[in-house]
């Protein structure tokens, strides 16, 4: 096993940020009305580049990246499959499914192989994901500007671009720390907690507005779970250098579970809701991530 801090943690935010962000991309697109088709297009020209740059990140990674990660769950999930393949058919969207296919390999049957120049190659790659995520935040920062001037409408909530705008400013200073520093260097886990306990909110919150409303048990859950990382939230933000992370772990445990249940539900097709079943799988995944930080 690989290492090198800076190879390692590069190809774990690349597996992780990578998918999550063509996939904020395709939310994008599934979401513009045939008013705005140039806002399609160049959501798809994301999607298709963020897909390119996590096919690479995958080609490299046996070996490198920790088993632990890769089989977290944050990657790909049991559901990822099948979801993709159903969003692909009520949207019309393409989606790469090979991806997910290999990713599910890096987990299975990950037999370390030596490639040379690997931390030229990441460096490469690094640099690549800095250049589509400057891109990408401003794609972002403009639909969100139009849609609160009412200068477009959208499927999507200004809250989840908002939202989304956030965790790839996220991706983008971690592997600008990377780029700067050579490493990762430690957060304060009240730093991590606030940060996520902040996106776990805000998934409560969406998966309330997309449900159905004759879901009222769902919708209560829902409420519920945001109303407890709002407490958390708070409780965070008091804090300075003490960490919450036994509570937060035992909330995130309960919401997992919960998306988890709620992603089995869609893909059966037992929940009314608005809710793609790519857009279930990716919070549940975020959810696997955050239980991942907060373990480690």
């Amino acid at each position: 096993m690989h290492t090198d801090n800076y190879i390692e943690k590069s190809l774990e935010l690349h597996l992780f940020f990578g998918r999550i962000m063509k996939e904020h991309s395709l939310f994008l697109r599934a979401g513009f009305t045939p008013a705005d088709p140039s806002f399609s297009a160049r959501a798809e020209l994301f999607k298709q580049e963020f897909e390119n740059l996590l096919g690479n990140a995958v080609s490299i990674s046996c070996g490198v990246v920790r088993k632990e990660v890769l089989c977290s769950g944050e990657i790909v999930t049991e559901f990822t499959t099948a979801a993709e393949k159903q969003t692909e058919a009520f949207t019309g969207i393409a989606i790469n499914k090979e991806l997910t296919a290999r990713e599910l390999r890096l987990c299975n049957d990950c037999r370390p192989r030596r490639i040379a120049n690997l931390r030229a190659v990441v460096r490469q790659l690094n640099r690549r994901a800095l250049e589509l995520l400057n891109g990408l935040i401003r794609f972002k920062e403009q639909i969100l500007e139009k849609v609160l001037h009412c200068e477009m409408f959208t499927m999507n909530y200004p809250l989840l671009i908002e939202h989304i705008i956030r965790e790839a400013k996220l991706y983008r200073q971690y592997v600008e720390m990377l780029e700067r520093e050579g490493r990762l260097t430690d957060q304060s886990m009240q730093e991590v907690e606030c940060f996520w306990n902040q996106i776990m909110m805000e998934h409560a919150l969406f998966i309330r507005g997309l449900l159905d409303p004759t879901e009222g048990e769902l919708i209560q859950s829902a409420d519920n779970f945001a109303a407890e990382y709002g407490k958390l939230l708070e409780a965070c933000n008091r804090a300075q250098d003490q960490t919450l992370e036994t509570t937060s772990l035992d909330e995130t445990v309960r919401f997992r579970d919960f998306k988890r249940a709620g992603t089995e539900g869609i893909e059966q097709c037992k929940i009314r809701s608005v809710i793609l079943p790519l857009l279930a799988d990716h919070v549940l995944r975020e959810a696997n991530h955050y239980i991942r930080l907060l373990t480690e």
